[in-house]
């Protein structure tokens, strides 16, 4: 058996009150069950259509997301997300190449590794590079004056703490950031690169190893472990090349407004819904979702 969930941006709640029967008509399901009026609906079917990715591309014209995954387990005990452009809206470290000077440059380079087409521990290094002698102090202003959440993201972390999971926010940022992030956002624990400072000032450099792709997956693996259960336990998320790993390896990858390469690779992709879609595929309805207080 397999779950078909429908999903539309919240901000356009433009999933029309037919289209789940129907396709659940077409594809022999069972009755619809509505998650948040015109924006979320489900229906089990008993075996997966061969015309799911013409259905899925014919959806994305109207602004639909849909996905489909086995019935079994799909509320995971794990969330492990990426920061940048993920729970955040920003790139963080063509921020602080946009005070250093050097937006457009570093903006570009970001744009090619995440897409996959630069090696990242390569392309990382090269972008701190040009942050030498940028003052500490503009991390800060940085946060303050550029750092966006994604919407959605405080709902997906609270909701999915007080049913018991565990969250991760994994980046191949930096720590200056996830620190801050997770703390706004409630996540259990946060792993980045962190940034190396002297007498006030960023060095250029990055504290090795570099937390790449590979260290993304390792996180999954290891905090699976220590909870005693498998990555098969666990909803990923992210948007970049380096998030491809983890996004693979757990039992529901998804991802998010993702770059085009990115998303061809992933089990299940989402370019309309916004973070609260990942509440939406583990089977949560509006009601349940949980708003934590403003900090």
């Amino acid at each position: 058996m397999f779950t078909v969930s429908l999903i539309a941006s919240p901000a356009a709640a433009n999933l029309d009150a037919d289209l789940p029967g129907g396709l659940a008509a077409q594809w022999g399901g069972d009755d619809p069950r509505w998650l948040a009026p015109g924006i979320a609906a489900e229906f089990d079917i008993a075996t997966a259509p061969d015309d799911a990715d013409q259905v899925w591309s014919d959806l994305q014209t109207i602004g639909i997301d849909l996905a489909i995954q086995p019935l079994g387990g799909r509320r995971k005990r794990i969330l492990i997300a990426d920061m940048d452009s993920t729970m955040i809206g920003q790139e963080c470290i063509d921020e602080l190449a946009d005070m250093a000077g050097f937006g457009p440059r570093v903006a570009a380079i970001t744009a090619r590794a995440m897409n996959g087409e630069l090696d990242f521990d390569q392309a990382l290094t090269e972008r701190v590079a040009l942050l030498r002698d940028l003052p500490e102090a503009v991390i800060a202003q940085v946060l303050a004056e550029r750092i966006t959440m994604a919407p959605g993201g405080a709902q997906l972390v609270a909701t999915m703490r007080a049913h018991g999971a565990y969250t991760a926010l994994v980046s191949g940022g930096f720590t200056a950031f996830t620190q801050a992030v997770a703390a706004h956002l409630g996540f259990d624990e946060h792993r980045a690169n962190t940034l190396l400072a002297q007498d006030g000032r960023l060095t250029g450099h990055v504290a090795l190893p570099i937390l790449g792709r590979e260290a993304k997956v390792d996180a999954l693996t290891q905090i699976a472990a220590r909870l005693g259960t498998t990555p098969q336990n666990a909803i990923a998320v992210g948007d970049g090349a380096n998030d491809l790993g983890m996004i693979q390896l757990a039992g529901a990858g998804v991802a998010l407004h993702a770059k085009p390469t990115v998303a061809a690779q992933a089990q299940i992709r989402i370019n309309h819904g916004d973070l609260t879609a990942l509440l939406y595929l583990q089977g949560y309805g509006q009601d349940d979702f949980v708003t934590p207080p403003a900090p």
